[in-house]
């Protein structure tokens, strides 16, 4: 498995987490949250758990549904519900937030980062007195792939 400086930090609150609320520390439940984060994008648990069996076969659902619990409770991950209401969880990072675009046709979720959106919500909050402590976007219609395959259809 990869592994990156970046995913050092996250590894180490996770250690931590573990260790300050006592709880118990595994080989298997390390391998979750190394595939989770190596991973990247947005995971429902049924792609995490097979991500992780290519690795090691014998890791069960349910010590990937707690380890996931666990990478929420400590501030690692976030459960993301786009159109298709299936929870799907992305790595939590404070300082690199972002917006998404999602396909209502084949559900890509494209992220996205623009200054200028960001900047008209904070104003938009604070014309109207408010400080914004946490905000989403996420913009539904069609990826490029499936609007070329629609505009094709409606073609012949």
């Amino acid at each position: 498995m990869p592994s990156t400086q970046r995913h050092d930090e996250p590894r180490e609150i996770l250690r931590r987490y573990i260790a300050e609320n006592g709880l118990k520390s595994s080989k298997q439940r390390d391998l979750v949250a190394e595939v989770f984060f190596s991973t990247g994008g947005h995971l429902r648990v049924e792609e995490l758990l097979e991500k992780v069996r290519e690795v090691s076969p014998r890791v069960s659902q349910a010590t990937v549904y707690r380890t996931v619990r666990l990478l929420q409770d400590c501030g690692l991950a976030a459960a993301r519900h786009f159109s298709d209401r299936e929870t799907r969880y992305e790595s939590s990072d404070a300082e690199h937030h972002h917006d998404h675009l999602i396909c209502t046709r084949c559900g890509r979720i494209v992220e996205f980062l623009n200054d200028r959106i960001e900047k008209l919500q904070h104003d938009v909050a604070r014309a109207h007195g408010f400080t914004v402590t946490a905000h989403r976007l996420e913009l539904y219609g069609l990826c490029a792939t499936c609007s070329t395959r629609r505009r094709q259809r409606r073609a012949r």
